[in-house]
């Protein structure tokens, strides 16, 4: 059974909560991997009307990132920023697309199986709920300042970070991936590393040994807990029997500007 899909981007909260410079065209493959073909794309942003009006370099940036976004498929849904001034004379700036983007998924839903939401605000909870009385399963994808609520109402979460490729790592020449810790054992120092390959079915979860000397963190405290996501490289130990493990671990939190 093929499963219609649809993506709806919240640009705004992703851009500001660590998912800048996501690569869209690694979400339009992974949502047309394994079952899932792609049926719905729509990114909504913000722009500001004024400054594209009068900053040149700032209109050309812009219109260019719009482009990219339409050759990749999505449909760009653009909320224009406002300026207001309120009560006690403090200007305010407001370019909010959460009801067009909830009334759209709503909408259109009802010709989709399958709804791979990315956002981590908290007001899209409704949303979800919503869509999944529906029948439609509902995956949230998101970066930093997700929401818990909206974790466990969605039918799965994953971090963008551990999607192959969605967000390219920093000075990367081959060979990084990246994963959370499970199964670690403080006392002796050492756990997996569970992390994530595309393949044709899709997303694939695998599992590698690493040991807290091969990391350069400040507290090995945070390999307790499975929130916190790390970088690394997977290679041959030849001292045992070249089974493979975690080395250069790097905590994110740590390297991230």
């Amino acid at each position: 059974m093929t499963l219609k899909t649809g993506i709806y981007v919240d640009a705004e909260n992703i851009r500001l909560c660590g998912g800048y410079g996501m690569r869209y065209d690694i979400l339009v493959d992974l949502a047309n991997l394994g079952n899932s073909t792609l049926l719905r794309a729509n990114c909504y942003l913000a722009e500001n009307g004024e400054r594209t009006k009068e900053d040149r370099e700032y209109r050309h940036k812009l219109y260019r990132y719009h482009n990219i976004l339409r050759q990749c498929g999505f449909k760009v849904i653009k909320k224009f920023v406002k300026h207001f001034v309120d009560d006690e004379g403090i200007l305010t700036t407001k370019a909010n697309a959460d009801m067009d983007l909830a009334i759209d998924a709503l909408l259109q839903a009802r010709n989709l199986d399958k709804v791979i939401l990315l956002t981590g605000d908290g007001d899209f909870i409704r949303l979800v709920q919503a869509l999944q009385n529906m029948g439609c399963r509902v995956e949230v994808i998101a970066f930093n300042n997700v929401s818990g609520e909206l974790k466990e109402e969605a039918d799965s979460f994953l971090s963008g970070f551990l999607i192959p490729g969605l967000l390219p790592i920093q000075n990367d020449a081959g060979g990084w991936h990246r994963g959370f810790p499970i199964n670690y054992n403080s006392d002796r120092g050492f756990g997996f590393m569970r992390y994530y390959s595309i393949t044709e079915k899709g997303l694939e979860a695998d599992s590698v040994f690493f040991h807290c000397s091969q990391s350069n963190v400040t507290s090995d405290s945070l390999f307790l807990d499975s929130n916190n996501i790390f970088e690394f490289k997977i290679v041959a130990n030849q001292e045992n029997k070249n089974k493979t493990e975690a080395r250069e671990i790097r905590s994110i939190d740590e390297i991230q500007p």
